[in-house]
């Protein structure tokens, strides 16, 4: 019968993860316009994807599957320079892109379709347990405690929940629960109100799950799965593309699916407006996430860039990354990626600077500047303000860049609006004197 072939204690070499990362991201473009959507940089250093295998790292997972199959050069490059194990552990952090077999030369449809067109590389590995999780979210989670409460429930499925309040309902799939954390119902992405009442979490669980307060609450799924090895199988022998908008809905009455409730600092960073202000919240003094905890740290590449030099200037509430120089700037509640150089007299307010691959050299920088074009960096007097500038960027002098009385979206051969933040593209090119 599915998923109760087995008992297996929670030997962590069970345990096989799998990270989804195959969409086009078009919800971050233009931040997607040249890598994919986890290889987005993030806090200045990372890149998005760090987050799901630190945590899985973390949690003693060190066998993860990365699923991809649009503009992955670059996550390629920071994975295979990234994450390197000995050869002596059975430890990998592989990728596995989308690819035209005899049988099959369509993309991933889905989330659920991407594991099915893999399962011929994950057949190939022994595990008892699936770990499938998101790659465009930022949380920190101790998956043993999920893997636990999955095993302890004797669940074919667990699916990791989170409360949500009304207005976050339409964008996510809301359940209900038993006493015993079966699920019973599922809805994905509800707009009706009266449906959305029906899957109102009761006020009996805010004890269980020590919940505060009397707010309006929903439980919404994080896109977080765990699968029973055989389960799996018997779920994916169909032509279901998705795991929250079709394969869940339809294994409720056969299978045992439960939910593990997560109430740590959690946002899904799928949006412009959601990247921007989660990066924008952690310039903060008391972020809902931080990276500074060092029992469970995010992972990145190690790059030997010098310190920061800061050459006078005024700096509040902001996060400077490693090999920056800054010269006489003045900089509130912004987040400055490796090595981003801004020149004197420049203002930056609420502004995500992801850096630069390179530092210019001066040869470069005389031959940029005979062809009009400013030196990589942010030049000098130059005022930015709720704007995300992208990779190796060039801003001259003198210049303006502000949503302030634009309303809607804008794709202008210079930036692009989105959710009302101006964003300069990678390798965008911004003259002196330009006004945006």
């Amino acid at each position: 019968m599915p998923g109760k072939t087995f008992q297996p204690d929670l030997d962590v070499f069970n345990v096989l993860s799998v990270i989804l990362g195959g969409g086009r991201g078009t919800r971050l473009f233009p931040l997607t316009q040249d890598r994919a959507k986890p290889a987005v940089p993030l806090a200045g250093k990372y890149r998005i994807v760090d987050i799901p295998i630190s945590n899985c790292l973390n949690s003693g997972y060190r066998r993860i599957y990365l699923l991809t199959q649009f503009n992955s050069a670059s996550l390629h490059r920071h994975i295979s320079q990234s994450y390197k194990f000995d050869h002596f552990s059975n430890s990998f952090v592989e990728i596995l892109a989308a690819e035209q077999t005899l049988t099959d030369t369509s993309w991933y449809q889905g989330t659920a379709d991407a594991v099915r067109k893999n399962l011929i590389h994950f057949q190939n590995s022994p595990f008892y347990f699936m770990l499938i999780l998101s790659g465009d979210q930022l949380y920190r989670m101790d998956y043993r405690k999920l893997l636990m409460q999955h095993y302890q429930s004797k669940a074919d499925v667990t699916v990791a929940t989170i409360p949500v309040t009304r207005k976050d309902v339409p964008g996510f799939g809301i359940m209900r629960m038993a006493e015993d954390f079966q699920v019973t119902e599922f809805v994905e992405k509800p707009k009706d109100s009266k449906v959305q009442d029906a899957f109102r979490l009761e006020k009996e669980w805010y004890p269980k799950l020590h919940i505060a307060g009397e707010e309006e609450l929903f439980l919404a799924s994080m896109g977080i799965y765990v699968f029973n090895r055989e389960a799996l199988f018997q779920m994916l022998d169909n032509d279901l593309q998705d795991f929250g908008k079709d394969i869940i809905p339809c294994v409720l009455k056969d299978y045992r699916v439960c939910s593990y409730v997560y109430q740590g600092a959690w946002a899904d960073i799928g949006t412009i407006r959601a990247y921007f202000d989660c990066s924008i919240d952690l310039t903060s003094g008391n972020p809902r996430f931080t990276f500074f905890d060092m029992a469970a740290p995010v992972f990145t590449r190690a790059r030997f860039l010098p310190a920061s030099r800061i050459n006078a200037g005024a700096i509040e509430q902001s996060l400077i990354s490693d090999g920056c120089i800054l010269n006489r700037a003045a900089i509130s509640q912004s987040m400055l990626g490796i090595r981003s150089l801004v020149g004197e007299g420049s203002r930056l307010h609420r502004v995500v600077v992801m850096g630069s691959d390179y530092y210019e050299t001066e040869a470069s920088a005389r031959r940029n500047e005979a062809e009009g074009k400013p030196r990589i960096g942010i030049g000098q007097n130059t005022r930015i303000e709720n704007a995300i500038i992208d990779k190796n960027a060039r801003i001259g002098d003198n210049c303006v860049i502000s949503p302030d009385g634009k309303t809607g979206d804008v794709d202008h051969p210079l930036y692009y609006i989105r959710d009302g933040i101006v964003i300069i593209p990678k390798n965008g090119v911004v003259p002196n004197y330009t006004v945006i």
